[in-house]
């Protein structure tokens, strides 16, 4: 079968990988839960793209992330619970009936009236799906730092919200104090597991209220730690020294050259 930009030769594809008469033997074998780990790594591997600014690769990660969605309506077409044509309408439905001011006769202000008329549709949507709380249809699934900034976004929504910076920044510090207390206290690991989860939580609301989006700025200081990291490889190298032949005194030395030789310190 020749390559072609039509979806419906990838819809062939699929189908002939899947077929229990010549299909390939790995992708026969594959089910839902086996296949969701992939979906999830290809949508980091879109935002990585995006985030180096790689074009060429954007275009490719899209493509195996668009192969994700096809596998997925394959394996329900299967089962004749779904099929892409109906993955297809869905969204299409959905983009129209969020969008009464494009497609309809309703009227926008501006970008923030939008998120607030999309979120209102949203709720609407879940009631109607018999989702009573303000916190469903938060998928498990997310990384821990977006599903977070998520809950407490839905809870501010409904008032659960501190009206300023300063009472979430108060509770990191009473979080911390608590962590340390456990500490100090020798407490068992699952105590501190707790506490550093409490941590966490409260540094993500201080970030939304900064309008941060924490796992992007966690994503940036780890690139940072290793830039950082691989300057004091380097400058040990040319002392003929590995890390673990240097003391943390001349590591942190180093450490604090790479920081101020970075633009801006």
């Amino acid at each position: 079968m020749k390559p072609d930009q039509r979806i419906e030769t990838l819809l062939a594809i699929m189908a002939k990988l899947r077929d229990p008469s010549g299909g390939c033997p790995w992708d026969r074998e594959q089910d839902f839960a086996s296949i969701a780990p992939y979906t999830i790594e290809e949508a980091y591997e879109v935002a990585d793209a995006i985030q180096r600014g790689d074009m060429p690769a954007l275009k490719d990660e899209l493509g195996d992330l668009l192969l994700q969605v096809v596998y997925h309506s394959q394996m329900a077409d299967e089962i004749d619970a779904f099929r892409f044509g109906d993955v297809v309408y869905a969204i299409t439905d959905k983009m129209v009936r969020r969008h009464p001011h494009v497609f309809g006769d309703a009227e926008v202000e501006s970008a923030a009236a939008q998120t607030g008329a999309w979120e209102a549709q949203k709720h609407q949507e879940r009631a109607k799906a018999g989702r009573a709380s303000a916190l469903d249809g938060v998928a498990l699934a997310l990384p821990g730092l977006t599903r977070a900034q998520k809950l407490q976004a839905r809870a501010a929504r409904v008032g659960f919200d501190w009206p300023a910076f300063e009472p979430t920044a108060d509770k990191v510090r009473e979080e911390l104090a608590e962590l340390s207390a456990a500490v100090a206290a020798n407490e068992r690991q699952e105590r501190l597991h707790e506490e550093v989860g409490d941590l966490l939580f409260a540094l993500v609301n201080v970030a939304r209220k900064l309008e941060v989006d924490p796992e992007a700025a966690l994503r940036d200081a780890n690139a940072k730690f290793e830039r950082r990291f691989h300057s004091i490889e380097t400058a040990l190298a040319e002392r003929g020294k590995t890390p673990d032949q240097s003391s943390l005194e001349e590591m942190d030395a180093l450490w604090d050259r790479a920081k101020r030789s970075e633009p801006g310190r």
